[in-house]
């Protein structure tokens, strides 16, 4: 079963990723990983730290002559300054952050161990691992790309906008933000750029998108296995996310049945299933999962993110070393995290629809795989 594990914090010496469960014979695109690392490292809005950091990576095991080996495989990052016991004492509890959950938890004067653990730094490593299932998926034609709908209350896009293809979505995003429409897109950038000099921070909408996804994937036998629940949890599980749906999501709230469901219809291909099959649906509302089980068409998550808790212009709190009302600690944070979150929640959709890809078209080794995919 394809699986990872991720370890590391911010101030540590490496954020690692370990990978098990790849099929033998996969190429292994450095380039790719590189490039995937660079999207989340060089957004709008992101810290002084965050861009410094140059995310160079080693695959140290499960790999041989650029491809995998069927082995598990090991993915380091090193952190460029890592700070170590010369970290001042984390006290002044952040509204918002880890900090007042971590005091409580593990009781706790100094939650500095916490926090770091915590830090969005670590997704770093999630999205190395993520290119790596991209890399998966490709191998049979299913891709991922996603766009920011929305940063402080400026739409950047449609809530819908259609694409054909990845390649065709992301020819149309704007660089470093990631929406659609630039005058949006400059609008956004310069009410972020305002909330900086502030001390302030802003949400943000995202959407990620699965291409070409063979209906199948996913079961409804048991809540874990369903795709949608996965997929839900996979994205919620990025620092900041605080809202997913997919497809129409909470805008199913909103219509009657009789306008919510997608419509089936015909188009004269065998067979009726996966690849070029002949049930298709006029719309998408369902973002391509039905009953927790992919239905063909293209899967849509949609996530809310919440402005970052570090504030420049802290808000009041309390000293856990004095118990005195003060100002939480400043410390080094992104102004908007909506767009690196976009391409970690990339990263996680790819990962856990390789790995429902797996568990239904499984093998050995890729070559084994395209078989079982090309006699579905």
């Amino acid at each position: 079963m394809l699986s990872y594990q991720t370890a590391g914090e911010s101030h540590g010496k490496y954020l690692v990723a370990l990978i098990q469960g790849l099929p033998a014979g996969l190429s292994v695109n450095l380039n790719l990983i590189k490039s995937e690392l660079k999207r989340r490292r060089d957004c709008i809005g992101r810290s002084k730290r965050s861009q410094s950091e140059p995310d160079r990576f080693e695959i140290v095991t499960g790999l041989r002559k650029g491809k995998t080996i069927g082995a598990p495989l090991t993915i380091l990052i090193p952190n460029k300054k890592p700070k170590t016991d010369s970290m001042p004492p984390l006290t002044r509890l952040r509204p918002g952050h880890i900090d007042i959950a971590a005091a409580a938890k593990f009781g706790a004067k100094d939650v500095r161990d916490f926090t770091e653990r915590a830090s969005a730094r670590e997704t770093a490593v999630r999205v190395a691992a993520g290119a790596i299932a991209k890399m998966l998926l490709a191998e049979f034609g299913i891709e991922i790309a996603g766009y920011v709908n929305e940063i402080g209350g400026v739409m950047l896009c449609p809530l819908f906008p259609s694409f054909n293809n990845a390649a065709e979505l992301r020819r149309r995003l704007i660089p470093e933000i990631y929406g659609l429409d630039k005058e949006a897109c400059l609008q956004a950038i310069k009410k972020i750029n305002e909330a900086g000099r502030k001390g302030d921070t802003l949400g943000g909408i995202f959407t990620v998108v699965g291409f070409n996804v063979p209906a199948g994937l996913g079961s409804h036998s048991q809540w874990n296995l369903r795709i949608d629940s996965r997929l839900a949890a996979a994205v919620m599980a990025i620092p900041a996310v605080k809202g997913v749906e997919l497809g129409l999501g909470f805008g199913y709230s909103r219509v009657a049945g009789t306008g919510a469901h997608d419509l089936i219809y015909f188009n004269g291909n065998k067979p009726l299933f996966n690849k070029g099959g002949g049930l298709k649906r006029v719309t998408d509302n369902a973002g391509g999962i039905e009953g927790g089980i992919t239905n063909g068409e293209n899967i849509i998550i949609r996530a809310a993110v919440k402005p970052v808790p570090t504030l420049g212009k802290p808000l009041k709190t309390i000293d856990l070393a004095t118990g005195k009302t003060s100002r939480a600690r400043v410390e080094s944070a992104d102004i908007c995290a909506a767009a690196p979150a976009l391409v970690v929640a990339e990263s996680a959709a790819a990962f856990e629809l390789a790995r429902a890809f797996l568990d239904k078209f499984g093998g050995d080794t890729v070559s084994q795989i395209k078989r079982h995919f090309g006699s579905a």
